[in-house]
């Protein structure tokens, strides 16, 4: 019987955290499309009074995204 090779190790915290910063750095760039992208598309189709709506709905949207990834990338500063 042939053997499998070891795995190499990661760190799969440090490995998850990494990549929750990498999200953050993301998260202007997908606020700016969902602002730039969406809304042109929005336009003459549904009331201004919707639009602002719409707005306000991504604009929470990124700060709750924003909160939840800040509280996630306190725990990075607890890592060795």
């Amino acid at each position: 019987m042939s053997q499998m090779p070891p795995q190499p190790f990661i760190d799969l915290e440090r490995y998850r955290l990494r990549r929750m910063v990498d999200l953050s750095r993301l998260l202007p760039v997908f606020g700016l499309i969902a602002f730039l992208a969406i809304v042109p598309l929005l336009i003459g189709v549904v009331k201004s009074s919707t639009l602002v709506v719409f707005f306000f709905f991504i604009w929470l949207g990124l700060i709750v995204s924003a909160a939840v990834l800040s509280r996630i990338l306190k725990r990075i500063d607890d890592l060795p």
